[in-house]
């Protein structure tokens, strides 16, 4: 536990720019045993080509690869971070790979000055993002009418030895364990209802909607 705590009902800024801090060295490798999940919530945006996507809390940029494979040339993502470190991994990653049509912003969620409206966005494993509400505004703001919206990571599960394996990966990677048997709700209210899938026991899900049409 740390020393803040994570009972509390909001997501401390100051403790994941720490948590953060320390993870950035091996970030790429802890994930890895989620790749499967990142693959499936991508797959679930839907994305065509020409879209602009926000890949909400990109970290080291481990979604840009995907991500551009199914906006083609013309698309384009918009990563948003409040890690430095986490960002500046991204950015060497960017371009190693020459991606111009990636753009990337060092900022919390809540205050990122979103370039342009999108077609999609992704919260892959951004609990804390997902229990701010004037975070998910500014994204939501920044989304067209029909926006496909992904969101994935971890939560209890209904098998009570399984979370141990969600306290333990949760102790690591959020603030707050607030919501985190339904991190998807407060979208939920935003959107509209969500299709939820579950998978590893019960212990990540992957949800995924669409913003009404204007009227």
């Amino acid at each position: 536990m740390s020393k803040t705590g994570k009972s509390g009902p909001d997501p401390d800024r100051t403790e994941a720019l720490a948590l953060y801090r320390q993870r950035a060295a091996l970030y790429d490798l802890e994930m890895a045993l989620f790749e499967p999940i990142r693959r499936m919530a991508i797959s679930r945006l839907a994305l065509k080509r020409g879209d602009v996507v926000l890949d909400v809390g990109c970290g080291t940029g481990l979604s840009l690869a995907l991500l551009r494979q199914g906006l083609g040339a013309k698309g384009r993502v918009i990563g948003i971070d409040q890690s430095p470190e986490m960002i500046e991994k991204a950015r060497a990653r960017v371009m190693q790979n020459d991606w111009r049509n990636v753009v990337l912003l060092c900022s919390p969620v809540e205050t990122a000055e979103i370039p342009r409206p999108a077609d999609a966005a992704l919260f892959h494993f951004t609990h804390d993002v997902l229990r701010r509400s004037d975070a998910l505004a500014n994204v939501l703001h920044h989304l067209k009418p029909g926006a496909r919206v992904v969101a994935s990571g971890l939560k209890w599960s209904w098998a009570i030895p399984a979370n141990l394996f969600v306290w333990s990966a949760a102790l690591h990677s959020v603030t707050t364990l607030e919501g985190l048997d339904k991190p998807w709700s407060r979208l939920a209210e935003r959107i509209g209802p969500l299709n939820v899938e579950t998978l590893l026991l019960d212990t990540v899900y992957i949800a995924s909607g669409q913003l009404a049409d204007q009227a």
